[in-house]
């Protein structure tokens, strides 16, 4: 059966862009009465196969020219999901208020491109979401910044994490957490990009984020070490009075897998239970992802950082990003264990948000 699922998810996926080209045609030949909609059925089903196959292609391009193709892309696949629903708020609207059809053609086509500019926008600007955490062991408060799915890449480049930089260290933390996705693609892959975690004005520990790994997480981490950021593969350290372990991207636990040799491969659950771990120390969990809450929980971790989920970073996808992450954005609790999910500071993708904010995490660690 789960080697239907994807086949499934393929066919769905397939069938949802084709009515969605359909639906897209059929209104703009209304909107705007045209003879034949076979030039905008030609014209959406080209815009649709240049977003996916530019995209899948130039993810880890390091030419220029690949560059340009997948920045169009990407905005296209921004753009073509907010004209979908464009025309949709529109067509519901018509219901109501009866205007001439190219009116409606020309308010569908406004709503797209201003929520599109918007979302760019707003992806640049990144706010501090502050919280205070009250921590059983510690003496002193602990202030942490956490960064998470900064994706240097084919948008966000050195200038935009020296900015990043500079908020951060605008909040004088005491130690800096980046849980994965530094980097996306290897289109800026080089010790450069990392120049400004030099001004950083505190220590600084990294794990890998998946993004990390298709770009080339040894050689990410190689650089970063240079630079003397601490990365923790597997883990733990210490800093201050907090007991800090360190995670590569996993799955939370491979008892569920049927091939042998994904079954063996390392999960949260089983490096956690190899770890030689202080109990009743405060301690800190970085992973990516927002999985395994449960056996950190049975380790006695107090706080887990994690990313991944950019909350779903466009409208509507928060809500399907929700359902498939319980602990998708922000703060929560499971059983005592604190956990934080950054909705990151940079974007995949289209180089925009809608719904969601970019943000850094200040989380002030006070004595329970």
């Amino acid at each position: 059966m789960r080697q239907i699922i994807p086949w499934l998810f393929f066919i769905v996926f397939l069938a949802f862009l084709v009515g969605a080209n359909m639906y897209l045609a059929k209104r703009f030949l209304f909107y705007f009465e045209l003879r034949s909609a076979r030039y905008l059925y030609m014209s959406f089903g080209a815009l649709t196969v240049f977003m996916i196959a530019g995209i899948a292609t130039t993810t880890n391009t390091q030419a220029a020219f690949g560059n340009m193709v997948y920045i169009a892309a990407s905005i296209v696949m921004g753009f073509l999901l907010y004209l979908l629903l464009s025309v949709a708020v529109v067509d519901l609207l018509s219901l109501f208020i009866k205007s001439v059809p190219r009116l409606l053609g020309i308010s569908a086509l406004s709503l797209a491109v201003f929520v599109t500019a918007a979302g760019i926008i707003n992806a640049q600007y990144r706010r501090i979401s502050e919280v205070e955490i009250p921590m059983k062991g510690l003496t002193n408060g602990i202030t942490v910044a956490h960064l998470s799915d900064i994706h240097i890449g084919h948008f966000w480049g050195p200038k935009t994490l020296q900015k990043i930089v500079d908020k951060t260290n605008a909040q004088h933390p005491d130690v800096v957490f980046i849980t994965g996705d530094l980097f996306d693609g290897k289109i800026r892959l080089n010790s450069e990009s990392l120049e400004p975690l030099k001004h950083l004005n505190a220590p600084v520990y990294f794990v890998e984020g998946n993004h990390d790994g298709y770009s080339g997480a040894k050689e990410v981490k190689q650089n970063l070490r240079e630079i003397g950021v601490a990365v923790l593969e597997n883990e733990v350290t210490h800093f201050n009075q907090i007991q800090i372990i360190g995670l590569d991207h996993m799955r939370a636990d491979n008892g569920d897998q049927e091939i042998p040799e994904r079954k063996n491969r390392p999960s949260i659950r089983s490096v956690l239970d190899e770890l030689n771990l202080f109990p009743g120390k405060p301690t800190v969990l970085l992973h990516h992802s927002p999985d395994g809450i449960e056996f950190a929980n049975q380790h006695g971790v107090d706080l887990y950082l994690a990313g991944h989920t950019h909350n779903g970073q466009l409208f509507p996808f928060n809500f399907v990003v929700g359902m498939i992450y319980k602990y998708n954005k922000g703060l929560g609790d499971y059983k005592g264990t604190r956990i934080y999910t950054s909705q990151g500071v940079g974007t995949f993708g289209p180089p925009m948000r809608v719904g969601t904010k970019s943000e850094i995490v200040l989380l002030k660690l006070k004595p329970e």
